[in-house]
């Protein structure tokens, strides 16, 4: 997708010697993916403690098994 930004010349030059991207366009796409995927691993971080899966774990193995 085509998309006009305005980034300023420090920070992009930076990413792209960071990601040793070959255009500005690959350099951007790979510290979006990057940014993505921290944001996905802070909020599952963010869960640890409030969520108990060993029972539900259980149950969706057995149900699974049920079906077969």
């Amino acid at each position: 997708m085509r998309t006009t930004l305005d980034i300023k010349t420090d920070v992009i030059e930076e990413v792209i010697k960071i990601t040793g991207a070959k255009n500005k366009s690959k350099a951007v796409n790979e510290a979006l993916e990057q940014f993505v995927r921290e944001r996905q691993v802070r909020k599952l971080l963010s869960l640890k403690g409030k969520l108990h899966l060993e029972e539900t774990w259980k149950k969706l193995r057995e149900m699974e098994l049920d079906e077969r």
